[in-house]
């Protein structure tokens, strides 16, 4: 049995019985210890290990879980809101797969299948309903910067002419050297067919460790990732997205930045290669902002009133390729277009293993990203619409979303919010919306794609600029945002900032550590206030925040809002010297040193004439007797928060005031115990409320009044 208020009964205490009478005590009997942790690896390799039929049933359905759903399917309520909304989401995602695979520095064939396989394979794993799982622009930023660096390696970014031996050498080669020879293979696959294989290969990797994640069951790593964090990043790359699509809104021919400070180096190039702009694609990209930009907004103001969103982006698309095919924009003014789209699919191809070294590290932050957005959308519709969605799961699904389409010729993927809302909107009502957008991408690449050949590059870009118009806007969210918080505020603007003008890569990273540093900072210096009572209740609250509250005399109540650990010990006993108005070290020092001058004094004048200021100051009385500590904020101690309370309490002892500790949590407690901060013989108590505290220490110095008048 366990004494609650002090682990040494007051009761037991000699010559204090009299306490009792006025301090109730209250016991609480400790749980039984848990297992050790080898029962409990024991029982659970066990219960992994063991194979039922119903548990293999069970595992079967919960890793496919259209296998649930499906043969519930409400073919009447729910398969009109499919169709819709999968027919609408696929007509949005056709040009904006054309546009973002541009980003990725990939032909424009392999953005559509990127989207028809990731929607299928969703339809299988995926748990949510509604989100709508495709490219995604941040992504294909960061894909794109390491394809272009990869293909830089490779030597695939030498002059046309130098290009063009060094392939007529490989197909020499070719015919002499036998088929199995990876050089002159690595040869003869030209730019685009390196650009997919990175990557591809990226694209396994990320998928692998989206999966690897979900089965060691790490989805923890996404906490770290806050919204402002999130919306920051985004942000930030937007500006980057801008910045590498404003070379074709002017028809420029300049190499794609990257590293650190590409954003900078990118608008150098394109101010200094200004006076080449390509006055057709000037024209045509301003007009195609004239329609996109108004009609966009017309769409987000109208949304509650329209049954659908105006597919302006795919008007514009056909629009603008047939006015440059019977135009004939590309012979007459130089303008770059699209160029052959092929019809079906290629045969799969592996990833290049050779190339997994290159790309691992680049991979990690793009799954990290990819599935953060994913499952944070995922919740966030699940809750809005009243179902549940299974993180791991969740994580699962968007890794094969990646590995499995990664034999396809196909790049990374992720929930993206936009497409969310449109397929919510538009009557969204299970995953079979993914299976119908897929079927409308399927039409476009068995018929369709071959008559984009004249579509220019520079409409794509506009398309693409144009659909970061909300992570733009998070501009005008800044003053409600610093009003809320000005921390993630801070945080928001540290992570944009970096991301922006240091690289996507750098500025998710110093993100993380900026954002976790505050953390650090909030608890080094948390607020420390001295506590009041609230008249006629039990409660003590901060006597800096509210008005009419009352203080004991004699007893002076302080409250430490963090984590006693080895970061803000010092902050702690700094905070309450500061509190209370004494720092016992040197009220300590003080009554030595004028000890030792009394004693100066008495040896000079053996008459017992010594002045009385000193005697005065050694005997001088505090304000107060006993200092009691509230715990309730302090979530877990460290063994330099256990020695710092003991220093505090043995210091304050010393110069007889009493430190009572109150509303210590179950963790602090084990803590306390552990460290051996109760000592035999030593009046440490621990309290269970602040008020407890207080009336016991009423009580001792009525007691001790008591004592000594008698």
């Amino acid at each position: 049995m366990m004494d609650f208020n002090n682990v040494r009964s007051v009761a037991e205490m000699p010559g204090d019985d009299a306490k009792c009478s006025f301090h109730h005590r209250i016991f609480l009997e400790p749980q039984e210890k848990k297992r050790s942790m080898k029962a409990l690896v024991v029982k659970q390799a066990k219960k992994t290990c063991s194979c039922t039929p119903a548990k293999v049933k069970d595992y079967v359905f919960s890793f496919f879980p259209v296998l649930q759903w499906l043969p519930k399917y409400k073919l009447r309520e729910y398969l009109l809101g499919d169709i819709m909304s999968g027919v609408i989401v696929g007509v949005l995602l056709v040009p904006q797969s054309i546009a973002y695979s541009l980003l990725a520095g990939l032909e424009p064939i392999y953005g559509l299948y990127t989207s028809f396989f990731s929607s299928i394979i969703y339809f299988i794993f995926g748990t949510s309903r509604h989100i709508s799982v495709g490219i995604f622009g941040v992504i294909c930023l960061m894909i794109g910067q390491v394809v272009d660096r990869e293909i830089q390696r490779a030597g695939y970014d030498l002059e046309p002419a130098a290009l063009s031996i060094l392939t007529d050498a490989a197909a020499h080669v070719n015919t002499t050297i036998s088929p199995g020879n990876q050089t002159s293979q690595k040869l003869l696959c030209d730019k685009s067919c390196y650009a997919i294989t990175v990557g591809a290969t990226m694209t396994f990797i990320a998928g692998v460790y989206q999966v690897a994640m979900g089965f060691f069951q790490v989805g923890f790593v996404s906490v770290y990732l806050s919204d402002s964090l999130l919306s920051g990043f985004v942000t930030g790359a937007s500006f980057t997205i801008l910045t590498s699509q404003a070379k074709y809104l002017l028809g420029l021919n300049i190499p794609r930045s990257s590293g650190v400070g590409s954003l900078i180096s990118t608008w150098v190039n394109i101010f200094r290669n200004i006076h080449k702009t390509n006055i057709c694609d000037l024209i045509t990209s301003f007009l195609c902002f004239l329609v996109l930009i108004p009609t966009k907004e017309l769409n987000e103001h109208f949304k509650s009133k329209l049954k659908a969103p105006i597919p302006v982006e795919l008007v514009v698309i056909v629009a603008a390729t047939l006015a440059s095919h019977f135009g004939k924009l590309r012979a007459t003014y130089n303008s770059s277009v699209a160029g052959h789209i092929p019809t079906g699919f290629l045969p799969p191809r592996p990833p290049d293993w050779n190339l997994i070294p290159n790309v691992a590290l680049d991979a990690i932050p793009i799954a990290i990203i990819g599935f953060a957005i994913t499952v944070s959308l995922s919740e966030m519709f699940a809750k809005k619409h009243g179902y549940t969605v299974k993180a791991n799961q969740e994580m699962y699904a968007i890794g094969f979303c990646n590995i499995i389409p990664s034999f396809f010729h196909c790049f990374t993927t992720s929930a993206a919010l936009a497409k969310t809302l449109v397929k919510e909107s538009t009557g969204c009502r299970t995953q079979m919306s993914g299976m119908v957008t897929s079927l409308v991408i399927l039409l476009v690449l068995l018929v369709i794609a071959p008559l984009f050949y004249s579509l220019q590059k520079c409409v794509l870009a506009v398309i693409t600029i144009v659909n970061l118009r909300g992570a733009l806007r998070k501009f005008n969210d800044l003053p409600k945002m610093w009003h809320l918080s000005r921390v993630d505020t801070v945080i928001w603007l540290v992570t944009m900032a970096a991301s922006a003008l240091i690289s996507t890569e750098i500025g998710l990273l110093v993100g993380v550590c900026f954002s976790m540093l505050c953390v650090i900072f909030r608890t080094q210096r948390p607020e420390a206030p001295l506590l009041g009572w609230v008249a006629e209740s039990e409660t003590y609250e901060s006597l800096s925040a509210y008005k009419n509250l009352q203080t004991k005399p004699g007893i002076v109540v302080f409250r430490f809002e963090a984590p006693l650990y080895y970061i803000n010990k010092e902050c702690f006993k700094s905070t309450l010297y500061k509190q209370t108005g004494v720092n016992p070290v040197w009220v300590k020092a003080a009554k030595k040193k004028a000890e030792k001058k009394v004693l100066r004094e008495k040896e000079v004048d053996s008459g017992g004439n010594q002045t009385s200021t000193s005697m005065d100051f050694v005997s001088k009385p505090l304000g107060f007797h006993t200092i009691v500590i509230d715990c309730c904020a302090v979530q877990f101690l460290d063994t330099a928060g256990i020695r710092t309370l003991k220093e505090v309490c043995k210091d304050y002892r010393e110069i007889d005031v009493q430190v009572l500790l109150a509303q210590c949590n179950p963790s602090v407690r084990s803590s306390l115990i552990r460290g051996e901060f109760f000592k035999e013989g030593e009046d440490h108590l621990l309290f269970h409320s602040v008020h407890q505290a207080v009336d016991f220490a009423l009580g001792a110095q009525r007691h001790s009044g008591t004592n000594a008048s008698t």
